[in-house]
This record gives structure tokens, sequence and C-alpha cells, in this order.
């Protein structure tokens, strides 16, 4: 039979409680307590603050990176926009260049199909230079007749003001006779007749007007062949 001494055991505990009351109540005791009850919140707020610190930094990281990928797309797309750009204004400036270069060549051109318009319809009525010097023009040449040359002055002169300031010198030359061109079919050559042409210089002001409609003479017929440029 186990027997159990109840009063030692309340005694012991009463002595328990007396010690920890005892240390419980002691200040130094309490000051120790305190201190390591500051130790432990200290330490779980320096823990809490190193991983609220690491998230954050891990947070600004993985920005930064996003960030710096994004400022690298925008650097590629700059790029290409600036070499798009370079690209657009080369096209552009051919594009100046070939507008200037066929205005350049529209002026000969225009001044040259007016005066063909404008040629008596006779084969041996010919163009030899048309030359424009400071606004003024100069066409020489030579016809079989002067009033071919009469005829294609009032050409010009009435031209809707095409070209103005006509003025005509006109000079009779012996034509040179070329034997290896003459055709003896013709019959015998008479030397004692001397075919003559006569020369002409005729000086004007040519203006170009691109809305008027040029206009075609009754004796005038496309030689483009006529017209001789120096």
């Amino acid at each position: 039979m186990i027997k159990v001494n109840l009063l030692e055991s309340v005694t012991d505990r009463a002595r328990t409680a007396a010690v920890v009351e005892e240390r419980v109540t002691n200040p130094r005791a309490r000051s120790w307590l305190l201190l390591f009850s500051v130790v432990v919140l200290m330490a779980l707020g320096m823990g809490f603050d190193y991983v609220s610190a690491n998230m954050a930094h891990r947070r600004a990281a993985a920005e930064l990176e996003r960030q710096q990928q994004i400022a690298a797309q925008m650097a590629a797309i700059n790029k290409e926009q600036a070499e798009l750009e370079k690209k657009i204004k080369d096209t552009q400036a051919r594009i100046d260049a070939i507008k200037k270069l066929r205005a350049a060549q529209q002026g000969p051109v225009a001044l040259l199909s007016s005066l063909n318009e404008r040629l008596p319809a006779l084969p041996e009525f010919r163009l030899e230079s048309v030359e424009q010097k400071a606004g003024d023009l100069y066409i020489e040449g030579h016809s079989p007749n002067e009033d071919a040359v009469s005829r294609f002055g009032r050409s010009l002169e009435f031209s809707s003001g095409l070209f103005t300031n006509v003025s005509i010198e006109t000079e009779k030359r012996d034509m040179e006779v070329n034997l290896a061109d003459y055709d003896l079919k013709n019959g015998p050559l008479d030397f004692s007749i001397k075919p003559e042409t006569m020369r002409f210089k005729i000086k004007c002001r040519f203006t170009p007007a691109p809305a008027a409609a040029p206009q075609q003479t009754a004796g005038a017929q496309p030689a483009a062949n006529q017209v001789a440029q120096k």
C-alpha cells in the first residue's frame, strides 16, 4: 500500500512559491527579466526590419531591372525612329533635286518646242543656233528666201507675250555647193548662176508661260531636227 505524505507535498509547494515570489519581487531579478524582454523585443524588431528591408530591396531591384529593360526598348525605338527620319530626309532631298532638275530642263524644252511650232514648213529653213543670255534670246539660221524669215518673225511676235521685242537682221549670202552631193540626173550644173541663201539673226525676249497654250501658225510643222543649239 502506497502512502502519500500530503503535508510534505503542500510544504514543498509553499516553499517553491515562496522562492518564485522572492525572485520576482527581487529588484535585481526584475531588472534582468526586463532586460531580457527588451533584448527579445529588439531582436524581433531587428529581424522584422531585416526581412522588410530585404523584401523592399528585392522589389526595388526588380523594378530597376524592369525600368532598365523599358529604357533599352525606348533607346532601340528612338534609334529606329532616327534612322527612319534620316531616310525620309534623304528621300525628300532626292525628290527636291529631281524637281529642281525637271524645272531646269523644262525651260529649254519649252523654248525649243515653241520655236519648232513656229518654223515655216520649208526643208531649207533651218536654225543653226539658239542661245539665251541675260534674258535675251538670240536665234541664227538660214532660209531660202526673205519671206519665210518674215513669216517666222511674225509668228514669234504674235505669240501672246511668249516672245517679245522681236528684231530681225537678214543678209544674203552665196550658198556653197558640194559637187559630191549633186546628182547628174538633174542635168548639167550652171556655174554662172550662184545659189543664194538668206542668213538671219533674230533677237527677242522669251517669257515662259506654262498656263498659256502656244499658238499654232498656219505654215508650221514639227521640225525638231531643224534646231541645232550651241
